[in-house]
């Protein structure tokens, strides 16, 4: 709940009437979303799902009704510098988590966020579906690959009358495309890096233009996810669920056609670098979403231009001293309007 996603999703949901109880680290960056919406919240722990007394302990306290676990070492850079700590948080953390369910009283339905680069990348053009191989060529993608089986495993092992009789559990994962939009200062982040760039009037060199990735608004993503909440809620499986939630492939963009449009929108300094980074990183990347069209009714709302838009305005006018909560508010208001 201190990180990008998590913050927009407990804005979402408290102004939805939900009552927010979130667990997580301290946020890493010095400004950070999360500072500016902390009323939202109704506790909110500081903690680390490595923990795993303390986070059973809370979970067991607060004997959720839902629980969506985004916490996570998100980068494939510092999966590269730490792997052990990658892999520990990722994994074991996530098992954490699962064991603390056994603890709970009431029903309660989970979505485990994981992300697009679960899948073995052949850098092919066509989106990957949920049922193609799993793989991950660098710490951070093959970790989240193992929460994938982690999950699957999990789930068959102990979701069943014999082991928790006393609780009706149901969990999904949910694989996102590279989510974007205001709030995020995460470092080493293409947006983020750029929102610092304009800020700072400093030029910034952009590494890896040709690289494709699937770019979508992060209401996108948690519209999917509370969308998909609410199909579990219904639903008579407690079996495993898994839904991609990707923009259309028109949409899928190289990293120089984002910055080109970011600069259309907020104009800066930049220079794109012959160099690649040090180390590796996905060239060609598209998910295929028919099954949450198909089940969830779900598609994406804002086109490529209107997502970096909404999103470079969003820091624009945070410049301007506009209130966070507030822009965040204005977007999810104008947001749930399209149809």
């Amino acid at each position: 709940h201190t990180g990008f996603k998590g913050a927009w999703l407990s804005v979402w949901l408290n102004s939805l009437g939900a009552y927010i109880y979130g667990y997580s680290l301290q946020p890493q960056e010095e400004l950070n979303l999360f500072s500016n919406i902390k009323n939202v919240f109704k506790c909110s722990e500081i903690g680390d799902i490595n923990d795993k007394d303390k986070l059973t302990r809370f979970v067991k306290d607060v004997n959720p009704d839902v629980i969506f676990h985004l916490a996570a070492q998100p980068l494939v850079s510092i999966g590269y510098e730490d792997p052990t700590l990658t892999w520990e948080t990722n994994v074991m953390g996530t098992l954490n988590l699962l064991e603390s369910l056994k603890l709970l009283k009431n029903d309660c339905l989970v979505s485990v966020v994981t992300t697009d680069k679960v899948y073995k990348n052949n850098e092919w053009e066509y989106g990957y579906r949920e049922n193609d191989e799993l793989g991950g060529y660098d710490p951070y993608s093959a970790s989240k690959a193992a929460v994938e089986i982690l999950v699957s495993s999990w789930s068959s092992s102990f979701l069943n009358k014999n082991n928790l009789s006393n609780i009706n559990l149901k969990i999904a994962t949910v694989r996102s495309g590279n989510v974007i939009g205001g709030g995020d200062w995460a470092s080493n982040r293409i947006v983020p890096d750029c929102a610092r760039a304009i800020i700072s009037k400093k030029p910034l060199i952009i590494k890896n233009p040709n690289s494709h990735r699937p770019w979508l608004h992060v209401l996108e993503t948690l519209r999917g996810y509370i969308i998909l909440i609410e199909k579990m809620s219904s639903s008579n499986k407690n079996n495993l669920e898994t839904y991609n939630f990707g923009p259309l492939i028109q949409n899928n963009k190289s990293v120089k056609e984002l910055v080109e449009k970011i600069n259309k929108f907020w104009p800066f300094e930049y220079f794109i670098s012959d160099s690649n980074s040090t180390f590796h990183e996905t060239k060609l990347l598209h998910l295929n979403s028919d099954k949450a069209y198909n089940d969830l009714k779900w598609s994406q709302k804002w086109n490529f231009e209107k997502t970096i838009f909404r999103t470079i305005n969003w820091y624009k006018l945070c410049h301007e001293g506009r209130d966070p909560l507030e822009l965040c508010l204005q977007d999810i208001k104008d947001y749930d309007e399209v149809k």
